[in-house]
């Protein structure tokens, strides 16, 4: 018998990887807020976490497994097209070589940097949120979804900084730059956080679903494992 695929959950992964994307490409250019400098990466990067709570706790910590990993093969196959479109000759009145090399031409170093934090933080944010459900017997969502962020994110922003910016900018402020990712990517889902409880009830009930992940593998790599 064949397995439905709930289109609820095919379009949560979709924007997913979409968000990812997105971010990584925002993450060239540095901005501002306030007296903080932060990857532009941030503006949209939270919305991915938020997606990320949302589908292990209404699908459970398994297919956001599977999410992940898509969304990682994505920022991948993207990172190998753009690679080979700066690689291939550009005619003479063509004069956008430079920029568009400088927007999606990332060094290997950040390109590794982004994937070995994308994994991490959103693993981590997974296991966390799933964990937590679990001891709690499902209560104080809004507690788990902060406090997963907060682990997802940290990591995710020590790690892209840290491994991509190192050497490059002043100890002090690539400090600076991984406390304000952080704090930006936590606070933006505490904003949201209202929105974010709503849809969860409301996909909970679509769906007929919300998944405690009993005797279950939290190893990234077994996606035999699909529920």
């Amino acid at each position: 018998m064949k397995q439905k695929v709930s289109v609820i959950f095919f379009l949560a992964g979709i924007l997913f990887a979409a968000c990812m994307l997105i971010a990584n490409i925002l993450a060239t250019k540095i901005i501002v807020i306030g007296p903080w400098s932060a990857p532009a990466g941030v503006l949209i990067f939270p919305i991915a976490y938020i997606l990320n709570d949302l589908i292990v706790e209404v699908w459970g910590y398994a297919k956001a497994r599977l999410i992940i990993w898509s969304g990682f093969g994505v920022n991948i196959l993207a990172a190998i097209f753009y690679a080979l479109t700066i690689a291939i000759p550009s005619p003479a009145f063509y004069h956008g070589q430079e920029a568009f090399q400088t927007i999606l031409g990332s060094s290997v170093r950040l390109v590794f940097a982004s994937l070995i934090a994308y994994l991490s933080g959103s693993f981590l944010n997974a296991f966390v949120m799933s964990k937590i459900k679990v001891l709690t017997k499902g209560k104080n969502f809004s507690f788990r979804a902060i406090f997963s962020t907060l682990i997802g994110e940290g990591a995710d922003s020590v790690l892209f900084i840290g491994i991509g910016f190192a050497g490059i900018f002043p100890f002090e402020i690539i400090v600076k730059m991984m406390i304000t990712q952080a704090l930006i990517k936590t606070v933006y889902e505490i904003i949201v956080l209202p929105l974010t409880i709503f849809t969860v009830k409301k996909i909970k009930k679509i769906e007929g679903e919300d998944t405690y992940d009993e005797n279950i593998s939290y190893n990234p790599f077994r996606l035999s494992q699909i529920k």
